[in-house]
């Protein structure tokens, strides 16, 4: 009877390690699911082609493998409970939360928040304006109508919305 008890304890200290193991790899490819994404797809900062096909292939897959890996890290996180101390216990709810909010986070454009609208945007005669004279611009002209939109203010708001020769138009960079 000796020889059996420690044997049990042994296979449920392996089955823990086991289920610890795969919780943690679940909620590290949850976490790294949506954050990879988010720190490589940044505006005004050089992104490496081969990075940025990375985090674009991850930012695809995100909202399925978020899911998954979150349903699993929940399964996980249940089998460990019961035999997880009260500090266990926390890290536990700590990484149910992170991946959770990653969970949410990929299902969302969270890249449109980065950039506000021009709510009404206002135009200069080409006299009165102040850009440099190596400032590159977007210009659209449309019969007698012509607009130029400079590229630093484009590369940060991305979309305008405006009337050129009476044709509505979408400008963006």
């Amino acid at each position: 009877m000796s020889t059996s008890l420690p044997s049990t304890l042994q296979r449920q200290q392996r089955t823990s390690r086991w289920i610890s193991t795969a919780f943690s790899l679940c909620a590290f490819t949850a976490i790294a699911l949506f954050f990879i994404p988010a720190f490589v797809i940044r505006p005004f900062r050089y992104q490496a082609p081969r990075a940025l096909f990375v985090a674009m292939a991850l930012r695809q897959r995100a909202p399925l493998g978020t899911l998954i890996a979150a349903l699993a890290c929940f399964a996980f996180a249940f089998a460990l409970w019961k035999t997880a101390s009260r500090w266990r216990r926390s890290i536990l709810v700590l990484t149910l939360f992170v991946v959770a909010f990653s969970a949410v986070m990929a299902r969302l454009n969270y890249f449109e928040w980065m950039f506000h609208p021009i709510a009404g945007p206002q135009f200069l005669a080409q006299s009165d304006s102040k850009l440099d004279a190596k400032e590159m611009i977007m210009a659209v002209r449309l019969g007698d109508d012509a607009r130029a939109y400079p590229i630093s203010q484009m590369a940060y708001h991305h979309v305008l919305n405006d009337v050129v020769g009476g044709v509505p138009i979408a400008v963006t960079y």
